[in-house]
C-alpha cells in the first residue's frame, strides 16, 4: 500500500488536484446522504487549503472573522504552522486551533 504525501509535501499544484479530489467525493458523499463522510471530506479540504496560505500573513492578537459562520470571530493567541491557536470572541474562553483557511480578515 502507497503512503499518502502530506499536505506539506505537496506543491501547489498537487494541492489544488487534492482539492479538487475531495471536493468531487464530498459532492458524491453529499448526494448519497453520507453526512460524516461528507463533513470529514470537507475538513480534509479546510486543511488543504491552509496549506496554500502565508501563515504570516496571520498575526497574534488580531481577530479574524470564520468563514462559514458569519458573526463568529476568533482572536489569534498564536500561531503553530498552518493552525491559528486562539478563542472565539463569544465562546467560553476555550483555546482552541483552526486552520487558517477558516479565517476571514476583517476590513
Amino acid at each position: 500500500m502507497q503512503q499518502e504525501k502530506r499536505y506539506s509535501d505537496m506543491t501547489e499544484q498537487e494541492l489544488w488536484q487534492e482539492i479538487a479530489t475531495l471536493q468531487e467525493k464530498a459532492r458524491k458523499a453529499e448526494q448519497m446522504g453520507i453526512v460524516n463522510e461528507f463533513a470529514v471530506l470537507e475538513r480534509k479540504v479546510q486543511m488543504a487549503r491552509a496549506y496554500l496560505l502565508d501563515p504570516n500573513q496571520f498575526k497574534a492578537g488580531e481577530i479574524y472573522e470564520i468563514e462559514g459562520a458569519p458573526g463568529e470571530y476568533f482572536k489569534i493567541d498564536y500561531m503553530n504552522g498552518v493552525f491559528a491557536w486562539g478563542y472565539r470572541t463569544k465562546g467560553n474562553g476555550t483555546e482552541e486551533a483552526l486552520p487558517i483557511s477558516l479565517l476571514k480578515k476583517l476590513n
